[in-house]
C-alpha cells in the first residue's frame, strides 16, 4: 500500500514538473472547478450549475469531471483550473506534503457518508476478509473512505487478506459489483439504492458509523486565493445558495432534475434517493472540518512520515467562510 501511494504522488509530482511553467490567469469572474467522484456528494456543484446560481455572482464557471484526485490536483497545480471538489485523500494530503499549497478554503460535507455496499453473501464485515473489494484509485477519495470504514471495523487489507481493485468511478464500479467483478465497494447513496433495489446489501451507511472526516470540501492554492480572493468568495456565495436550495422542500423536484442531470441518469426517479441523503449531509455552514483533516492525516501518517508530520491547521483557510458567517449567511 505505501509503494501504490508513493507512485501516485510520484506521477503527481511528475505532472506538476512537466506542466508548463507560466499560464495565462483566468479572465476575472472565470472559473474552472474539478472534482474526481461522481455522486450526490457533487450535488451543490451540479445544482448551482443548472439552476444559475453561480452566473447571479456573474461567475463563468466550467465544471470538470476528472478521473482521479491527482489528475484534478495535476490541472490544480499547473493552472489548468482554480477549484478542486473533494476529500481528505491521500492524493490530496501527499500533495501538500510535498509542498503544494494546498488549502480548504470550505467543507460543503464534513462526515463521513455514503454506503458500503456488498454481494448478499456477504453478512458482517468478518467476511470482507480475502475478498476484492473496488476503488477509483490507490489513494484517492473511495479508497480513503473505505479505509476509514475498514479502521472502524478493525480489517486490516494486507493481514485480512483484502484485495483491492482499481475499477473507475461509482457508477462503473456498480456495474462491477452487479457483475459480480468484485465483491464490494463504497459508493454514494444514489448507486447504492439502485443496487439495493437488485438484491445486494447496505453493509452499513457510513453516517451512521460517527467517523470523523472531512469529506466534500473545496480546495484551491493559497497562492491562488491570495490573488482572486473576489472570485473565491464569490463561488462560495453560489455554493451557500445551492445547499440552502436543496434544503427547502418546494424544490425537491428541480434539485432532483439537477441531480439525475449532473450524475447523467436516464431516469429523474433514479436520483430520489441522493435528492433525500443531500438534503441532510450539507449543512448550511461550510467551515472545514479541522478534526475530520486530522484523522486522516492520522490514518495514513501511519504508512506515510511525511503526511504524519502535516498539521492540519496548516491545511485550512477559514477566512472566506468567516465572512459569510459575520453577514449572518449561515
Amino acid at each position: 500500500m505505501e509503494k501504490r501511494m508513493f507512485r501516485a504522488v510520484v506521477a503527481f509530482f511528475l505532472c506538476l514538473f512537466l506542466a508548463p511553467v507560466l499560464h495565462a490567469a483566468p479572465p476575472s469572474g472565470s472559473a474552472v472547478v474539478t472534482f474526481g467522484s461522481f455522486s450526490e456528494r457533487e450535488g451543490a456543484l451540479f445544482v448551482a450549475e443548472d439552476q444559475g446560481f453561480f452566473r447571479k455572482y456573474g461567475l463563468d464557471v466550467k465544471l470538470v469531471h476528472v478521473r482521479s484526485g491527482p489528475v484534478g490536483l495535476s490541472a490544480l497545480s499547473a493552472g489548468e483550473s482554480q477549484f478542486y471538489n473533494g476529500s481528505a485523500t491521500g492524493a490530496i494530503l501527499g500533495a501538500a506534503a510535498g509542498g503544494l499549497d494546498l488549502v480548504f478554503v470550505a467543507g460543503l460535507i464534513n462526515k463521513l457518508t455514503g454506503a458500503f455496499v456488498v454481494n448478499p453473501a456477504i453478512k458482517t464485515p468478518e467476511d470482507l476478509k480475502g475478498k476484492n473489494i473496488g476503488v477509483q484509485s490507490m489513494g484517492g477519495g473511495i479508497w480513503m473512505f473505505t479505509m476509514l470504514v475498514f479502521d472502524h471495523w478493525g480489517l486490516d487489507p494486507k493481514r485480512d487478506n483484502i484485495n483491492f481493485r482499481i475499477i473507475g468511478d461509482e457508477a462503473v464500479l456498480a456495474q462491477a459489483l452487479a457483475n459480480r467483478v468484485i465483491d464490494g465497494s463504497y459508493m454514494g447513496y444514489t448507486f447504492a439504492s439502485i443496487l439495493e433495489k437488485q438484491g445486494f446489501r447496505v453493509l452499513a451507511d457510513c453516517a451512521k458509523l460517527g467517523i470523523p472526516y472531512q469529506g466534500t470540501g473545496i480546495m484551491a492554492r493559497r497562492s491562488y486565493i491570495r490573488a482572486a480572493p473576489d472570485t473565491t468568495e464569490k463561488l462560495l456565495r453560489a455554493l451557500v445558495d445551492a445547499i440552502k436550495f436543496i434544503q427547502e422542500p418546494a424544490n425537491q423536484a428541480q434539485a432532483t432534475k439537477s441531480l439525475a442531470k449532473g450524475l447523467r441518469l436516464s431516469r429523474v426517479e433514479d436520483a430520489a434517493e441522493g435528492y433525500g441523503r443531500m438534503v441532510t449531509m450539507y449543512e448550511r455552514r461550510i467551515s472545514p472540518n479541522v478534526e475530520g483533516v486530522r484523522n486522516a492525516v492520522r490514518l495514513l501518517g501511519s504508512v506515510n512520515e511525511k503526511i504524519g508530520r502535516l498539521k492540519a491547521e496548516d491545511l485550512i483557510d477559514d477566512s472566506f467562510v468567516k465572512k459569510l458567517e459575520r453577514e449572518g449567511r449561515f
